[in-house]
């Protein structure tokens, strides 16, 4: 009788579709053209191939209105929101806008299957964590982690999840997103004085003060998060690793390094990876204002990924 061998190769999987990089007039500050320079320099540098790459495609409506009310979805796919709404936003309203945030959610929500498979997966766009059940802001329409802790609860393949949010902006749409829900912890560690300036209130908040560089940040973050993760006992957790934390950054008022911000993703995915918890990680912010700054600070976490599980 014959013998057959199946070997089954893990590998890093990471959600990306040129519709990311979204057109916008000339001169707005969002740096969409990281979304393309990103991947290209993942493998340029031979940290990915393009098999490491897969692409999102539409979403089931339902898992997006298992987070957002069905008349802001209505009106947002519709693009009948009001010029308010679209201020808030960030971005000129469009049709292709719109498809672009669901296919960011649907990558999401595919990249959590390769997490549970491999330990880890990514989405080159993402993190947009202060979009609420009702409306937009701050460049974000639909909260992709959000509802892919949704849909993961929902297929049963999770109880309790952790969002781990270390952007420099509260993650205010995720906080009340999920303020009753006791199946999802949100821990939000953020600058103080960052937007939102009138903060939701998340499971857990860490206010960072002004200023603060490496040493602080990462003292902070290194005290609370095994302790977090041990009163939790997640099943799944989700990572956001805006890279907005840089003294480099615009938008930002923290004073870490390119060197610090990757001693916090390896921190974070080394710890995942040591409690055998699966991790998906979504890119969030980052404005400074060179754009090689952005995409080394980017591309630190997925060289990290590489190194720490595969």
């Amino acid at each position: 009788m014959k013998i057959c061998e199946v070997y089954f190769f893990k590998m890093l999987k990471i959600a990306y579709h040129p519709i990311y990089n979204h057109p916008l007039p000339e001169g707005h500050r969002f740096p969409m053209e990281k979304y393309e320079l990103l991947p290209r320099q993942l493998l340029h540098e031979g940290t990915c191939s393009e098999e490491n790459f897969f692409e999102p495609e539409f979403p089931e409506e339902k898992h997006i209105l298992d987070v957002h009310e069905a008349n802001y979805f209505k009106r947002l796919r519709n693009l009948n929101l009001s010029k308010k709404e679209i201020r808030k936003s960030g971005f000129p309203l469009s049709e292709v806008l719109v498809k672009r945030e669901m296919i960011i959610a649907d990558g999401t929500m595919k990249a959590v299957h390769y997490s549970l498979e491999n330990g880890i997966s990514f989405n080159i766009a993402g993190g947009t964590h202060h979009a609420y059940t009702n409306r937009a802001e701050a460049f974000c329409l639909l909260n992709d982690q959000a509802i892919a802790a949704r849909y993961l609860q929902q297929k049963k393949l999770a109880k309790k999840i952790l969002i781990v949010d270390l952007d420099v902006h509260q993650g205010n749409g995720t906080a009340e997103i999920f303020q009753n829900d006791d199946s999802v912890f949100t821990f939000s560690m953020h600058g103080k004085g960052n937007y939102p300036f009138k903060k939701e209130k998340s499971d857990l908040d860490i206010e960072v003060p002004d200023g603060s560089g490496d040493d602080q940040y990462l003292k902070l973050l290194k005290e609370i998060l095994p302790d977090l993760i041990e009163k939790q006992k997640p099943d799944f957790i989700f990572y956001l690793s805006g890279v907005d934390i840089l003294e480099t950054d615009k938008l930002g008022r923290l004073s870490c390094t390119v060197n610090g911000c990757k001693e916090r993703d390896r921190f974070v995915l080394q710890t995942c990876h040591d409690l055998n918890i699966p991790v998906q990680c979504s890119m969030g912010g980052g404005y400074s204002k060179e754009i090689k700054v952005i995409i080394e600070a980017h591309a630190n976490t997925y060289r990290l990924a590489r190194e720490i599980y595969f």
